[in-house]
């Protein structure tokens, strides 16, 4: 039988900014349960709220002791999944993803975003969460409805690659910052270590395809999973899909080439599950296939692919 899993949002079950390979598991889990995790906003003090007591006393204890490593994001793992090895792959449904901040943040910062030369007046700000009524409020008054989801999951990179800096989203998943990876949506990631050594972090609470400024919503929120190892699927990169629809995933530094993988992995994907020729495929990709901009920010940008299952 299946079991539940909590992690607790101590230091201790946290990095600051990195995922590796050589970390100890923070928890031990068997194939098919569910795990339930905190994270934090990405950023260090300077992105708290004017009124500091507004921070939780475990968002302060991790800011206090963890030690910062290549990138701001607090990331929750590894999780060690039994019975999973190299070549198989970790089938992460995601479940449930939900505020446990009373705040966010949104900043332009120096030489980051997609106009880091025409926005230099740098500046950051607060929005208020309303999680009853699933809404933030800007300073300016505008409600945007909330849409919260985990800009970073992933397994741990392969040992080779040693400690890789949180920012750029590769093979192992990790940055994506996908907004389409949310509650219902089931995310596949190859395997490179024994264990898998799942990551989840980085809260977001709403954030536009492109996610062009630098930053989504940075805020808190508890998210629920199911890990699941999966020995009959074989992947090489990140794959997923939510009840309606697949969904390819590219990164690269070149967005056309992060295009062209969004494409190649889609047409893979429904030559798996179907009948069709890789023509076909690709031919039907150009009618029903919506490449979007996933975001523009994070070193290796991101393409995806939306196609709907009912087209295959």
């Amino acid at each position: 039988m299946a079991r539940h899993h909590t992690i607790s949002s101590a230091p201790e079950n946290m990095v600051w900014g990195y995922l590796d390979s050589a970390l100890d598991p923070v928890v031990r889990i068997a194939s098919g349960d569910t795990v339930t995790l905190t994270s934090f906003p990405a950023g260090g003090k300077e992105c708290l709220p004017p009124d500091a007591s507004k921070a939780p006393a475990d968002y302060m204890a991790a800011l206090d002791t963890l030690q910062q490593g290549g990138g701001p994001h607090f990331i929750t793992g590894p999780v060690y999944v039994e019975g999973a090895e190299p070549g198989d792959t970790l089938q992460v449904d995601i479940l449930e993803a939900k505020p446990t901040m009373d705040w966010g943040f949104v900043a332009i910062l120096p030489l980051l975003g997609t106009l880091p030369d025409e926005f230099t007046d740098y500046e950051t700000i607060h929005p208020a969460i309303d999680a009853a009524r699933n809404v933030c409020t800007l300073p300016w008054g505008v409600e945007i409805e909330l849409d919260p989801f985990f800009g970073i999951m992933g397994v741990a990179p392969p040992p080779a690659w040693g400690r890789c800096a949180s920012p750029v989203p590769r093979a192992f998943g990790g940055n994506m910052d996908n907004k389409e990876l949310k509650p219902g949506a089931t995310l596949y990631l190859p395997v490179f270590n024994k264990g898998a050594l799942f990551f989840a972090g980085d809260g977001h609470g709403v954030q536009g395809d492109g996610e062009v400024c630098i930053t989504a919503l940075e805020m808190g929120i508890e998210g629920t999973f199911r890990l699941t190892v999966r020995k009959d699927m074989a992947i090489e990169f990140p794959f997923a899909e939510s009840e309606t629809h697949l969904m390819s995933i590219g990164l690269d530094e070149d967005l056309d080439d992060a295009a062209k993988q969004a494409v190649r992995e889609m047409v893979r994907h429904v030559c798996l599950r179907s009948n069709l020729t890789r023509n076909e495929a690709y031919m039907l990709c150009s009618l029903a296939g919506n490449l979007r901009v996933t975001q523009l920010v994070d070193g290796n940008k991101g393409i995806h692919m939306m196609l709907p299952k009912s087209a295959i």
